[in-house]
């Protein structure tokens, strides 16, 4: 790791939590109220299972899996861009910012991220993207596996129901109309996946401050997290 909490001034915040959380959302604002640059980690295995998907490779399989993460990982590949409001995604100088958000590059995520060797060609970058702090890194295993030091850990949650529905509104607007009780399936099966898997799995850190959005406005679940990094600011401050 390129930096570490004892020379950041500014805190690194992770949040983590399962898909449909809202993850993506909350963090582009909350990074926005507090002047944070936003990292979405996710995107960095969807850019893996659409190359995967691309060159015929398997998601299950490991080895050629963890090539394709590796091949990603060289300078200069992978580029991810947050000016706007989505993560803007290029490979090889191609956007496939749009691509990779279909509910099938979700799955595929989910399939690959539980391979060791590519979750480990991914880690540097990551921990790159935040080593300098005041950022915002939104993932699965940011404040247990990426940032174990991170000042700042939210854990985001709300009920497979309700995180099912949101996640079919999303894809209703991108003109793809599952039916509800397919992606609520597929969110379960999701769930049990990336709580299961014996690397880097779903889980929350012992200090990350749980913060179930079910019944929440996005507006309230943002300004829980800005308050609480704000007295996380106050703490550096004060120790310096």
């Amino acid at each position: 790791m390129t930096g570490s909490a004892s020379q950041r001034s500014r805190p690194v915040v992770a949040i983590d939590g399962p898909a449909g959380a809202g993850k993506s959302t909350v963090t582009r604002l909350v990074a926005d109220e507090l002047g944070y640059t936003r990292v979405d980690t996710g995107a960095l295995y969807r850019a893996v299972a659409y190359v995967c998907l691309e060159q015929g490779v398997d998601w299950t399989d490991p080895v050629r899996s963890a090539e394709v993460a590796l091949s990603l990982a060289r300078p200069g590949v992978l580029r991810l861009s947050t000016s706007g409001p989505d993560t803007r995604v290029e490979v090889d100088g191609r956007d496939v910012s749009g691509a990779i958000r279909t509910l099938e590059m979700g799955q595929g995520a989910s399939i690959v991220s539980t391979h060791q060797d590519v979750r480990a060609a991914l880690l540097d970058i990551q921990r790159q993207l935040g080593s300098a702090g005041a950022v915002v890194l939104e993932g699965r295993d940011i404040g247990s596996v990426v940032f174990p030091d991170a000042e700042a850990k939210f854990f985001l949650t709300a009920s497979a129901e309700v995180r099912a529905e949101r996640r079919r509104r999303e894809l209703l607007q991108k003109g793809d109309a599952p039916p509800l009780e397919q992606v609520l399936s597929e969110v379960v099966e999701r769930d049990r996946r990336d709580s299961s898997r014996p690397v880097a799995p779903l889980l929350r850190a012992a200090d990350a401050v749980l913060v179930d959005s079910s019944a929440s406005s996005v507006e309230e679940v943002v300004q829980t997290i800005v308050a609480e990094v704000r007295r996380v600011e106050a703490r550096l401050t004060a120790g310096r």
